[in-house]
């Protein structure tokens, strides 16, 4: 962390005896309060896809609310006033079996569109239709029919046209609506849209110029007529990173007749990836990577990618980046427009862990070199800018919690705007430039705010609070107390992490821990809702749980981050029993009663931690590696995985591979052992949870082996998602605790069961 950071930063790091501490006893919230369980996990709401009017004084939003029984979940839309917050919330659609989403402020206000499953039929029951609605109440009313539904959709900001993209998938053509005649009440049958495009090849990513003249898209080159037709005649087999047409950048003029199309980028050898443009219009940013079938059709952030500049005015593009596995945000433009700034490693010569900065430069230097800023001790980025272009503010973790921070664009130092004891996300709305504030804490589920004014952002006491989406948290449930820890590793470093207490913790009295191990491993635990897992489940059977942000995590510095380059587990697993023993030496924790668990980057650490010590008496591993050689080509991502391992490939260093993988301890391990994984999972394979699988039982240690359905990282379905923590806790409960069954299908179904009635609480809380 740089020296020249304020102390505003510096009072964010909280020792162990001065933490702050979230405390919510069973005392002070009442007998009627009961601890959570994971069911309630499964049932809490979402407010998602906030829209802010025109003149910022309404606010729409989605509440998505998980139906438990039927294992889905419906979506309705709500509007609340910016300047007094939840007590004028109010809902405007009521589709209780139907799904409401993407709603959009018509640019002069007074009405908006949204799209919506309500009028789909059956054989097509996700199309998305668009409908038009007052926030003052009354029906919605359609205002698309189109055959394949709505993929998405935008306004031209001088609320001339409402522009959608509907069509088979890989055929998608842009189509208008007259904003007159939807404000007219013109009958949905004459409501008829014009074409904007007929291409051959579909348009994918689109967006609108900010002065309403173009619409940039993408699209490939080719049609590949015998792929579409052999899928089409059911031969599906999929190809490894199978060789795809060229995607290039189009503009379409909207205001010559006939909507003519232009072809802007002609280099055969790249694709484009993504693209923003420049609030003049002048200028189009875009990413491109090259057209090389092992390098473009991957998954490691677009390392293989680089960042170019077109100038619309004389279609010229500027080559700004030419660094091979290095992946550059998108370009982001000053408000006028005379700044370009990107995000990419501090070192821009070869793959590395390093922490990001950003690098900036006049537009129109047209060659020159970018200056390289931020000074902040972490990964520095572009998110929005002042208005005056001087100051860049981002969105990053510090420790325990996640805050705003500014990057002074002329200086490159970096300054804290905010200071909570929680996770914030701050945005800042174009139109009417307010703020929304993104926020959670031990005791908050993720709920929005707002301010007017940069200056109001330190003083969380003058935000105004938007959404509530589960003020049932807060009337019914007891939690335990969570605080911002920290312990000295076993070589002298320090170690931070997230501790929760049980619900009614005692002092002097010990409890079961259990470890929970975050995913990553670049990333961290927070002062976050409900963090470790659905860890306050844990908290009201009576367990401590360590979330412990162990070297390789983010938000303590550079050298914490890399602190497992070449030699992957020791460090992190020296730091994570040092934080065990930390607890144990406060008396806290029973040191014969202890459990771990953890999923891809956290499985990792638990299969080290079973192969490596008898101290714990249950593990539960969640697609986590076992073999780092076999893993390598198993998995969609390389690159990351050879630089934390030596940066040699396993085929010209098998040692440093195998010296580094759980199963070539496995005779060692003791523990018993639950393990998990999608059986698709691209990730972390799920042959690597099979091999430790075999391991454990050749060498006679209890295990079971739980396969999800999909083909992700994460398990899919909620139902499953119940079933996996349930089975772990009765895991934990048997061999840590000496009760009950190691796990009881029965317990599970009863989840299905009718509830016991319970308290409800209004939305507006």
């Amino acid at each position: 962390m740089s020296h020249r950071l304020s102390s505003r930063l510096t009072a964010l790091v909280v020792p162990v005896t001065t933490a702050v501490v979230w405390s919510v006893s069973l005392e002070a919230q009442g007998a009627a309060k009961r601890p959570m369980t994971f069911l309630d996990q499964q049932r809490l709401r979402s407010a998602g896809a906030p829209a802010l009017s025109p003149d910022g004084k309404q606010l729409l939003y989605v509440l998505t609310t998980p139906d438990w029984k039927e294992a889905t979940s419906q979506s309705d839309i709500y509007v609340v006033a910016t300047d007094r917050g939840l007590p004028s919330t109010k809902q405007l659609t009521f589709t209780s079996a139907k799904n409401e989403g993407s709603p959009r402020w018509a640019p002069k206000g007074g009405w908006f569109a949204f799209s919506s499953t309500r009028e789909a039929p059956a054989a097509s029951a996700n199309q998305q239709q668009l409908f038009a609605m007052r926030p003052d109440g009354g029906e919605a009313r359609r205002i698309t029919m189109a055959r394949e539904g709505v993929s998405n959709y935008q306004f031209t900001r001088d609320g001339q046209w409402l522009v959608y993209r509907s069509g088979k998938a890989g055929e998608e053509q842009l189509y208008a609506l007259a904003v007159s005649a939807i404000e007219a009440g013109t009958a949905l049958d004459s409501l008829t849209p014009t074409v904007l495009t007929k291409h051959a090849t579909g348009v994918g990513d689109w967006r609108i110029a900010p002065n309403d003249a173009r619409i940039y898209y993408t699209s490939a080159d080719t049609v590949d007529t015998d792929e579409k037709l052999r899928r089409d005649k059911k031969f599906t087999v999929n190809v490894r990173n199978a060789a795809t047409p060229t995607v290039s950048l189009w503009a379409l003029d909207l205001r010559s007749a006939g909507y003519p199309t232009t072809r802007l980028t002609r280099d055969t050898s790249l694709a484009v990836a993504g693209f923003t443009m420049s609030p003049d219009s002048r200028y189009v940013g875009f990413n491109a990577v090259p057209n090389n079938r092992y390098k473009r059709n991957i998954t490691e952030e677009g390392i293989y990618a680089d960042v170019f500049l077109l100038d619309t005015q004389g279609n010229t593009v500027e080559r700004l980046t030419t660094n091979e596995e290095i992946a550059e945000s998108p370009l982001s433009f000053s408000p006028d427009s005379k700044t370009i700034a990107f995000s990419a490693s501090d070192d821009l010569t070869r793959y590395t862990m390093k922490n990001r900065r950003v690098y900036v430069r006049d537009v129109a230097a047209k060659g020159a070199t970018f200056r390289k800023i931020g000074d902040l001790d972490g990964d520095n980025s572009v998110d929005f800018w002042s208005a005056d272009g001087r100051t860049i503010y981002f969105n990053e973790g510090f420790k325990a919690t996640q805050q705003l921070f500014a990057l002074d664009v002329a200086s490159g130092t970096v300054k804290p705007v905010t200071s909570v004891q929680g996770v914030v996300t701050v945005s800042q709305d174009e139109t009417s430039k307010r703020f929304l504030v993104n926020y959670s804490d031990p005791v908050t589920p993720p709920s929005h705010y707002t301010v007017g004014t940069l200056a109001e952002l330190p003083k969380k006491a003058t935000w105004v609070q938007l959404t509530d989406p589960n003020p049932w948290v807060r009337e019914q449930i007891a939690l335990g107390e969570e605080t911002e820890i920290s312990w000295t590793s076993k070589d002298g470093k320090t170690v931070g992490g997230v501790l929760l207490k049980p619900v009614g913790y005692e002092p002097g009295k010990t409890y079961p821990l259990l470890v929970a191990i975050h995913g990553g491993p670049a990333a961290a635990d927070l002062l976050s809702f409900n963090g470790g897992y659905g860890a306050q489940a844990y908290a009201g059977r009576g367990w401590v749980v360590l979330m412990p942000n162990y070297r390789g995590s983010t938000n303590y510095g550079e050298a914490h981050k890399n602190g497992i380059v070449g030699n992957y587990f020791d460090p992190g697993y020296q730091d994570i029993m040092t934080g065990v023993d930390a607890l144990i030496g406060r008396g806290m924790v029973d040191s014969t009663k202890m459990g771990v668990l953890g999923w891809s980057a956290g499985g990792h650490w638990s299969n080290w931690i079973l192969t490596h010590t008898d101290r714990f008496k249950a593990i539960s591993s969640g697609a986590g590696t076992s073999n780092w050689i076999s893993m390598y080509a198993q998995s969609d991502v390389q690159r990351n995985r050879q630089h934390y391992l030596g940066d040699k490939l396993p085929y010209d260093d098998f040692e440093a591979y195998w010296s580094q993988s759980p199963i070539r301890y496995i005779r060692n391990a003791k523990t018993p052992t639950m393990i998990h994984v999608v059986e698709g999972d691209p990730r972390v394979p799920s042959p690597q949870s099979v091999e430790l699988h075999m391991g454990l039982k050749r060498v006679g240690v209890p295990t079971e082996l739980f396969m999800y359905p999909g083909a992700s990282h994460g398990i899919p379905d909620p139902r499953n998602r119940l079933v996996k923590s349930m089975s772990e806790q009765a895991w934990m409960d048997y061999y840590v605790l000496g009760k009950g069954n190691t796990f009881s299908w029965r317990d599970v179904l009863k989840t299905l069961e009718e509830p016991k009635a319970e308290k409800k609480v209004d939305i507006k809380g």
